[in-house]
């Protein structure tokens, strides 16, 4: 008995009348759940990853190499694996459609400059996703 006692006064209980003691305490508040629309940590590399497979959609096409609609797929899956709300799907798409758009505008015909790109983007995608899955996992 005296072991209870102590452990009740010890949580704050003593003095307060009998039957306060007997109703059970409110449960902490839970920490909630952080939004389903936040942005990941690694949200400026997504977002480059999305601009660079833009341009090559546009470019691999442009110059003659015939899969730009594997970049185009490629950009679907990515939307489908981190989109989880229609804003983050428009975010993704809106930086994939901008360099698309922007490289159309600047390109009209496939140059040493298009080739050139083509093989700068073609290595940092390669050396982006790899960071990614290192870093983040998967």
């Amino acid at each position: 008995m005296r072991a209870v006692l102590g452990i009740v006064c010890a949580l704050g209980l003593c003095g307060l009348p009998a039957t306060a003691q007997q109703t059970p305490a409110k449960p902490a508040p839970v920490e909630a759940a952080p939004p389903i629309d936040a942005t990941p940590p690694y949200e400026p590399q997504l977002l480059r990853l999305a601009e660079m497979m833009g341009a090559l959609a546009f470019l691999r096409d442009l110059c003659g190499d015939g899969d730009g609609k594997a970049f185009h797929d490629k950009m679907n899956g990515l939307i489908e694996a981190e989109a989880r709300s229609q804003s983050r799907k428009e975010i993704l798409a809106g930086a994939y459609n901008r360099s698309f758009r922007d490289y159309e505008i600047a390109y009209r015909a496939c140059t040493p400059a298009a080739r050139e790109l083509i093989a700068r983007y073609l290595a940092e995608t390669a050396r982006l996703t790899a960071d990614l899955a290192n870093r983040y996992g998967g």
